[in-house]
């Protein structure tokens, strides 16, 4: 019992050298989800998979993120690496080793969100009409561009 008591502080001591990396360790799985499902998930200009989708990425650097569909508007984002609180362990419980572990590993950092959910939006549809033999290209869109020829507006029937 003595000498589990004299070991007990040793063995915690060396543990806790490096909080983060132990209790975050230097991967972080980040979750992809999108509205409508099944749609396809850029990271770092890398197809990762369709939406639902988890991916494990390095703590210590930030990612782009791009989320499309066709039909939809693409979404982007950046996968941004903040402050992990865990990192302080080492401060209070004197883990010198840790100081330099964890920065290394980048259990210093986690990245957030942890969790994205993109809501597509409809893109501008296009419908094609035949008109003796010369295409007629209607688009309608809630987004006005202002290279555009206005041809006509839509009224409120009543």
């Amino acid at each position: 019992m003595k000498n589990l008591i004299k070991i007990l502080p040793l063995v915690s001591f060396l543990l806790l050298q490096s909080c983060a990396t132990i209790v975050s360790g230097s991967r972080q799985t980040v979750k992809f989800n999108s509205i409508p499902a099944a749609a396809t998930v850029f990271i770092n200009e890398v197809e990762v998979g369709k939406t639902p989708v988890e991916k494990d990425l390095k703590r210590n650097q930030e990612y782009q993120v791009l989320i499309k569909m066709d039909g939809y508007k693409s979404y982007k984002t950046t996968l941004s690496k903040k402050f992990n609180e865990w990192y302080i362990g080492n401060i209070v419980f004197g883990g010198l080793i840790g100081l330099v572990v964890d920065p290394i590993t980048g259990a210093m950092y986690k990245l957030t969100p942890n969790e994205l959910t993109a809501r597509l939006e409809n893109d501008n549809s296009d419908v094609v009409f035949k008109d003796g033999g010369k295409d007629i290209h209607i688009s309608v869109s809630l987004n006005i561009d202002p290279t555009w020829e206005k041809v006509g507006q839509l009224e409120k029937a009543e």
